[in-house]
């Protein structure tokens, strides 16, 4: 939902700090892998209670995230980096709820179980619709250029990443906001499922 409004003040950022990178040889599919590590240094900082170490490595992680993208644009994007880039998406958003169950099961774990699940869904409902409309031959640059038809809703990787950080400057508050941004994601996978119904029917 807020990701188009993201980028737009993002990207300029990021393709200035792509070409730099670009320009140095370093190339996108090793910022998605340094991105990756940072990530999972956020999610072990966070299992063992160091919240704002983990919040800085989640932040920091995001940013390799989209730079991966800008530096993309520059060498020219391939499969094999498309691929890691979604793949390694979905291990970080897994890895986030499970550091949050691991660092305090009594007060997480049901909470995190019930995001876990609703991530699950959405991602299977998102990629299925990615290989749906790539075998109709559909096109989309509603977040702009994409390795793949990219669907949008309510619960996106703007969205994520506030929660995330919310998460880490207020882990006893884990169980509510693991709910509430459970039910967001449901409603993303649910709108989905409709969209497909009418275009793929």
């Amino acid at each position: 939902m807020l990701d188009g409004w993201a980028r737009k003040r993002i990207d300029p950022g990021l393709v200035v700090m792509g070409m730099a990178l670009a320009r140095g040889g370093v190339s996108a599919n090793v910022v998605t892998l340094v991105a990756f590590g940072a990530g999972l240094g956020g999610a072990v900082a966070i299992v063992f209670h160091q919240y704002w170490l983990g919040l800085a490595l989640v932040l920091a992680s995001r940013l390799g995230d989209g730079l991966d993208g800008a530096v993309a644009k520059v060498n020219g994007p391939t499969d094999l980096g498309g691929y890691l880039d979604i793949v390694l998406d979905f291990v970080f958003y897994g890895a986030i709820p499970l550091a949050f169950v691991l660092a305090n099961p009594g007060a997480n774990a049901v909470a995190g179980a019930v995001l876990l699940l609703a991530f699950y869904a959405n991602g299977a409902s998102f990629l299925a619709y990615a290989v749906m409309a790539e075998k109709r031959r559909l096109t989309g640059a509603a977040r702009g250029p994409k390795s793949f038809f990219f669907t949008t809703g309510l619960a996106e990787a703007t969205e994520t990443i506030i929660v995330f950080a919310l998460m880490c400057i207020f882990p006893a508050w884990f169980p509510v906001l693991a709910y509430i941004f459970a039910a967001m994601t449901a409603w993303t996978t649910l709108s989905r499922i409709v969209q497909a119904s009418r275009v793929f029917d």
